[in-house]
C-alpha cells in the first residue's frame, strides 16, 4: 500500500515515519483492497499538552475512510486513528458483501 506522510509546519523524523507506515500497513490484514493512504501530522497549540494531531485517510474501492485523533504523542494519536480505521474497514468490508 502506498502511504504518504506529511508533517505540517515541522519535519517528522525517520523513526516516526517508519512507525506510522508500519501501523497503517497493518490495516491490509483486515481488508486486501486498500488502494493507498495519506497521513497528516499537525501540532495544535505548542504550549498545551495533548497537542499532537494525526489525521489518516485511506482509499478503498468506492469511498475514502478517515480518522482524526489528538493525543500527547504522535505515536498514540496514530494508534487511535488506526484503531478507528480498523473498525471502519471492517464495517465497509461487511457492507461490500
Amino acid at each position: 500500500m502506498d502511504i504518504k506522510v506529511e508533517a505540517v509546519h515541522f519535519d517528522a523524523d525517520r523513526k516516526l515515519v517508519d512507525f506510522i507506515n508500519e501501523k497503517v500497513n497493518k490495516l491490509e490484514h483486515f481488508y486486501d483492497h486498500i488502494i493507498g493512504g495519506e497521513v497528516f501530522l499537525k501540532l495544535d497549540k505548542p504550549s498545551e499538552k495533548g497537542n499532537k494531531i494525526a489525521e489518516i485517510k485511506i482509499a478503498v474501492p468506492g469511498k475514502d475512510l478517515f480518522a482524526k485523533k489528538q493525543s500527547h504523542t504522535f505515536e498514540e494519536a496514530t494508534d487511535l486513528c488506526v484503531d478507528a480505521l480498523k473498525r471502519q474497514v471492517e464495517k465497509h468490508k461487511v457492507k461490500r458483501k
